[in-house]
């Protein structure tokens, strides 16, 4: 349990929350409000009372408690936000849905579906759909949660939700997602419009699925309105949309090294995965003249040692994206690469970390590796990819440490320029949209900045981030009243 300092009488108290354990324990269901309680006793209160209500939803509680303790400065200083926590931290409305469907054979196929709307004190929610068979009501509450802050990071009205089904079209015909995205959208659709809920892509969720998500949505609704983004450029998507989350965690990444006196130019950079966003954070570290080194997959790593060219690039975009082939065959392409077959990138030496594949991949045991191994910096393109364990030694040592939340916020913010852009009835160029993705990333950095200093946190970017996205969303909800 976490242990609490709060200044009173000029004296330095430190409360331990385990000590309050059998107090709070015997009222979790319903408060008390005769029970008068210090500032210090109704964080660990509240916090109780989150893990009770939460209690088998392992992944949500990890990110609860990640943001929990980087905001107890906020807590003690402004004691009206912690109720504004608790309210936070329950999402306004839970959807879980069947998905039958029929393969190829004729067999009937039983999936199972979510939309976590979690707040839209912003704005309508947004956030992704993932399909992939470990999805369950945890993990998308968890990327809710993260979702509303990091939306707020972006300085665009949005809200936040999260959405997906532990179907895996990874294997299955394009008939066959094709009948599954239209028994799923049958049901979700109902809950969705341009001014309530706008989905976008997720993990195993591209160009295909959005397309055949959208055309069924149009359908049912007998409208075409901007009610999912990722859309493709001939009929409402926005350019730089399929690049954004790569390429906008290489502009955060960018302004945190220059803030630091150093640079991205010639340092060797690890990457891991090799779909979307790792794909693009490799193109966007070439233009910044960095050289990445590693790309990886669920079969194992590829190691490029003197970096990998526009060429090397091109052949794995082709690989990943039209041939759905391993990361394994790119070995046929270069004489100079080198495929570790179930291993990720973290233990091959270098300057800066960027993980893009999915969540839990940087463990204590990896950031170890990393700092042994000369790894300067973490900046997470993933959704939250490093453990507490791993987030923990990188502060020990003081490495610099892009949390997802404002690292890869760049895809929900241009995800927000679509939306503006569907509104419009436009399609901007890409420069402009990749000039505004810029701009935002900067100011998602100095926003944290700012915010850590604010709360004497030094300049600890993964406080600064979930205080200030934190802030902007419990102002608003405080003054909407309690809804």
């Amino acid at each position: 349990m976490p242990t609490i300092s709060v200044q009173k009488n000029e004296k330095s108290q430190t409360v331990n929350l385990k000590e309050h354990r059998e107090l709070f324990h015997s009222s979790l269901h319903e408060e008390d409000l005769s029970i008068e309680r210090t500032v210090p006793e109704r964080i660990a209160y509240m916090r109780s009372r989150l893990h009770h209500r939460n209690k088998h939803e392992h992944e949500y509680l990890e990110a609860i408690d990640e943001v929990f303790e980087t905001l107890q400065p906020v807590f003690l200083k402004h004691p009206k936000y912690i109720e504004q926590f608790e309210r936070l931290a329950e999402p306004e409305r839970q959807i879980i849905f069947r998905v039958p469907w029929v393969d190829d054979r004729g067999n009937q196929r039983i999936n199972r579906g979510f939309r976590v709307q979690m707040s839209s004190a912003l704005g309508p929610y947004k956030g992704g759909l993932r399909f992939h068979e470990t999805v369950n009501l945890s993990i998308i509450k968890f990327l809710a949660f993260e979702q509303v802050l990091k939306n707020s990071l972006t300085t665009l009205m949005i809200g936040g939700g999260k959405g997906g089904s532990d179907f895996n079209p990874k294997g299955k015909s394009d008939g066959e997602v094709m009948r599954f995205c239209q028994s799923f959208m049958t049901e979700l659709y109902r809950h969705l419009g341009p001014d309530t809920d706008i989905p976008a892509g997720d993990i195993n969720v591209g160009s295909r699925e959005i397309g055949y998500l959208f055309g069924q949505y149009k359908r049912l609704a007998n409208n075409f309105s901007g009610v999912i983004t990722g859309k493709d450029m001939s009929w409402g998507g926005s350019l730089i949309r399929p690049e954004a989350t790569g390429y906008g965690c290489v502009y955060f990444a960018d302004n945190f090294v220059k803030y630091k006196n150093a640079t991205l130019e010639g340092k060797k950079c690890l990457v891991s995965g090799s779909g979307n966003v790792a794909q693009y954070t490799v193109e966007k570290l070439l233009d910044f003249k960095a050289v990445p080194i590693t790309m990886s997959d669920s079969s194992g790593c590829i190691v490029e040692p003197n970096g990998f060219t526009r060429e090397g690039l091109a052949f794995i975009k082709d690989l990943k994206n039209v041939k759905r082939g391993r990361i394994s065959e790119y070995t046929k392409f270069s004489k100079t690469a080198e495929f570790f077959p179930n291993k990720k990138p973290w233990d091959v030496p270098a300057n800066y970390a960027f993980p893009s594949a999915t969540q839990g991949e940087i463990t204590a045991y990896d950031a170890k590796s990393l700092i042994t191994n000369g790894v300067q910096g973490v900046f997470e393109g993933a959704n939250m990819p490093s453990t507490p364990g791993a987030i923990e030694m990188f502060k020990k040592v003081g490495l610099m440490f892009g949390p997802a939340k404002a690292a890869n916020a760049g895809g929900v913010a241009v995800s927000g320029l679509e939306m503006a852009q569907n509104s419009q009835r436009q399609q901007w160029t890409r420069d402009v949209v990749d000039a505004k993705l810029e701009v935002i990333m900067k100011e998602i950095f100095q926003t944290s900045l700012n915010a850590a200093r604010e709360y004497c946190v030094d300049d600890d970017i993964q406080a600064g981030a979930n205080i200030a996205g934190f802030l902007k969303v419990a102002d608003a909800m405080v003054q909407q009243g309690t809804v």
